[in-house]
């Protein structure tokens, strides 16, 4: 199965009342600002979506609404976040039956196995549930199940793994995963202040975080790693890197939805047992997103012009890409 996922896939919340029931129009509504960004997919109760947090008929609820709201227009894609092999696999048959167009699936959640043979069975039995794509999502800081270069090799074999979410925020992963499994997959970072330094060394995708409240701007930036724009790259990147950062803290759900929220794209409640942010902490973490917001780049349009080194036109008519202030 050869993989037609690649670009900026943003892993959006799932939007809350105060009183922790879900809003699904203020999701949907969210979900149209980045489709109007230039999103190549969207990815649906992943961790930022809070997915453990819900019970199983919210979870086919908000897959359902968002399949309809987005009406085909890129791929959705559903988190599997279970406990075991097989509720995971009762979700994707389910979730194939909503609409969803593949799945990010993760490790059994709650179990860290020290036993790759676990591991491996667990990703190979979801799997069969399905027909349909699939990103499997390594994340062994949260998760506490790695999968390395050479079990994903051993996982290749399964044709409807398409793509993988490298979180282990080890960038030589990327160098290591290109020497031995080459294009099998396409190659998506999930750690967001280490996207630069993966497109260098070569993948196909971001799972955006905090790209969600900047969306704009998140996705001019993944533009210019597609053009080999370094050198805007680099300098856009040291606007956008101390929001960046807030999404590898283990409140980050909470980071982003208040910073979501203060861009006014959505708001910050959030599902117990996690609770807003207050006292100092609150106080820096919208200092952060205050300066982001006070510095925002003025992007001259919706793509940066093309680089020098990707432009077909004569170089009097180029624009720097770096023009964004």
């Amino acid at each position: 199965m050869k993989s037609h996922w690649h670009g900026v896939f943003p892993a959006i919340t799932t939007q809350m009342k105060r009183n922790g029931g879900i809003d699904l129009d203020a999701t949907a509504r969210h979900a149209e600002v980045l489709i109007d960004s230039g999103i190549r997919g969207l990815i649906v109760l992943g961790s930022l979506g809070e997915n453990q947090a819900l019970t199983p008929e919210e979870k086919r609820e908000v897959l359902r609404a968002m399949v309809e709201a987005v009406r085909g227009r890129i791929p959705v894609l559903s988190g599997v976040a279970e406990t075991s092999t097989a509720e995971a696999g009762r979700y994707m048959r389910e979730g194939e039956q909503l609409g969803a167009d593949g799945f990010m699936l993760m490790p059994p959640m709650s179990y860290r196995s020290p036993d790759t043979r676990e591991i491996l069975a667990h990703f190979r039995g979801a799997a069969k549930a399905t027909g349909l794509p699939i990103m499997i999502y390594n994340n062994p800081i949260s998760y506490g199940n790695d999968l390395t270069p050479e079990l994903l090799a051993d996982l290749a074999e399964v044709p409807n793994f398409i793509a993988v979410k490298e979180s282990s925020g080890n960038p030589r992963r990327i160098t290591d995963l290109h020497n031995l499994l080459g294009n099998r997959f396409s190659w998506f970072t999930g750690v967001d202040d280490l996207v630069l330094e993966s497109a260098i060394l070569g993948i196909d995708g971001w799972v955006a975080g905090l790209g969600i409240a900047f969306p704009k701007e998140n996705q001019y930036f993944w533009e210019l790693t597609r053009q080999g724009a370094w050198e805007e790259a680099r300098q856009m990147y040291r606007w956008f890197s101390p929001l960046l950062h807030l999404d590898v803290h283990p409140k980050f759900v909470q980071y982003i939805k208040l910073a979501v929220q203060e861009v006014g794209l959505g708001n910050e409640w959030v599902r117990a047992p996690r609770l807003i942010l207050g006292g100092e902490e609150r106080k820096k973490i919208l200092s952060i997103i205050d300066a982001g917001i006070a510095h925002r780049p003025k992007l001259r349009s919706a793509k940066p012009p093309p680089s020098a080194s990707a432009a077909a036109s004569p170089p009097s008519k180029k624009r720097k890409a770096s023009e964004v202030a």
